[in-house]
């Protein structure tokens, strides 16, 4: 399954968990140092709904729930 919405073009982006340790200075510490970094992917929110499309045709579609909450498919 290709995680892209067929409307906005949102697909999955990369990025990372960091992983830090210690008091920040601004809190009175002497300051925070990395422990970790994992890469990861953050997937968007893809729902496969039937979408009506301007022609009157009916087709099934990948389509991000922002998408669909601002409007911009209607649903079948």
């Amino acid at each position: 399954m290709s995680r892209i919405c067929a409307i906005t073009g949102k697909r999955p982006v990369k990025g990372g968990r960091i992983i830090r340790k210690g008091l920040t200075k601004k809190s009175g510490g002497i300051g925070t140092s990395l422990v970790k970094n994992t890469k990861r992917r953050f997937k968007p929110n893809v729902q496969r709904i039937r979408v009506k499309l301007p022609s009157g045709q009916v087709k099934r579609m990948w389509v991000s729930v922002k998408a669909i909450k601002a409007g911009k498919v209607s649903k079948a």
